[in-house]
């Protein structure tokens, strides 16, 4: 079996992205991203260059491990990361030496991607699919901030163990003053450029580890004098993304609460298929180009590999798409071929063009491949 291949499109700006679909629906979405790379490559005359690795669970079933040597290294040759999703029941034992989810952390880790950004925006044409009251939706538009290599998941010890008192276990929540301040930083430069709001969230009047969060981010606060900063117990924040969410511009969490709160905010806008990711090490300055010879950003749409309906085009693949709209701003500064992606989304959900997950009672929806068609369409002009 192959572990990549290399296929070219367009003309001008030289860039290479590494396409890591893994498991389920995950090849299928990724697909449709090339499609409107592709589309946006045509228009405005660049060249982008598709080198296609394996990860995840297809990877431990061609070669035994969840990332090859062979993927990282294309990975680390390449400009930008377009990943899908990995994982899947063939894959659940939990007495297994090596998991699909190994793969997607280790990028991480190896990439030193430590902020993961979701932006959760809710669509005027689907706001009665969202869970909440229509009222406590308007104008909601905000970033999540996750921290993404440091606090419980990665601090040591990190053990369980039984003695003559029964089982017990241990994971140990630590973050050094660099670690903080480096993703508060990344919340307060993307702040800037948006309505010029941070929340801070932490459990400072419990939390050790939170009372330095909260140090630190009113010092790098500071040199931000036209940003505001509000500080927020993490309880209050999840309350507030369910009764208030458009108080918010700026999120910026550690590790554990950035994952529950980014999840709890992923139904705010009615449906996972419809949000992107990104996980950088840095903001490139006003979002220039990455130089090339750093490390790539990772995109990715929020959802799973949902394996259930892998194969079936059924699969929404707007998150994804989104994704190549956010790597086209962040790691190429390709600003004006983002927002063709993003309006070209805005336009098909205006004309009433649903995936299943979104489709109201009666509405026949479209196929992956569809919707991919039509945005791609839109993007030619």
């Amino acid at each position: 079996m192959a572990l990549f291949e290399v296929r070219k499109k367009s003309q001008l700006m030289d860039v290479r992205i590494s396409v890591l679909g893994g498991d389920g629906i995950g090849p299928e979405v990724t697909a449709e991203s090339v499609k409107v790379l592709d589309a946006i490559a045509g228009r405005f005359g660049h060249e982008f260059t598709y080198i296609t690795g394996i990860v995840g669970g297809c990877a431990i079933d061609a070669v035994g491990t969840a990332l090859p040597d062979d993927t990282m290294n294309i990975v680390l040759g390449s400009d930008a990361v377009l990943f899908g999703a990995v994982g899947g029941p063939k894959w659940d034992d939990p007495l297994a030496k090596v998991r699909p989810e190994d793969g997607i952390l280790q990028l991480r880790k190896r990439l030193g991607l430590f902020a993961n950004l979701r932006p959760c925006k809710v669509y005027p044409q689907l706001i009665d699919s969202s869970p909440l009251r229509p009222e406590r939706l308007v104008d909601v538009d905000f970033i999540m901030v996750r921290e993404l290599t440091g606090g419980l998941y990665f601090g040591k010890p990190k053990r369980r163990w039984e003695n003559s008192r029964g089982r017990r276990a241990v994971d140990t929540l630590a973050y050094s003053e660099k670690e903080i301040e480096r993703v508060v930083r990344i919340a307060f430069e993307l702040a800037r450029d948006r309505k010029k709001r941070v929340h801070s969230i932490d459990k400072m009047n419990v939390m050790e580890s939170s009372r330095l969060w909260r140090e630190v981010a009113t010092e790098v606060g500071v040199e931000y004098p036209d940003v505001e900063l509000i500080h927020m117990l993490a309880d209050t924040a999840a309350m507030q993304l369910i009764t208030n969410p458009v108080i918010f511009d700026v999120i910026v969490a550690e590790n554990l609460f950035g994952d529950i709160l980014s999840d709890e905010a992923a139904v705010i806008g009615g449906s996972l298929g419809m949000l992107p990711s990104a996980s950088v090490s840095s903001l490139p300055p006003k979002h220039g180009r990455r130089r090339r010879g750093g490390k790539p950003a990772l995109y990715e749409p929020i959802h799973g590999s949902a394996p259930g309906i892998a194969g079936k085009s059924l699969a929404n693949p707007m998150a994804s798409i989104l994704s190549g709209a956010m790597l086209l701003r962040l790691s190429l500064g390709l600003n004006a071929e983002a927002e063709a992606i993003e309006n070209g989304v805005d336009s098909i959900l205006s004309e009433g063009y649903r995936t299943g997950d979104i489709a109201s009672n009666g509405e026949r929806p479209l196929t992956t491949s569809q919707v991919g068609d039509m945005i791609a369409g839109l993007v030619m002009g």
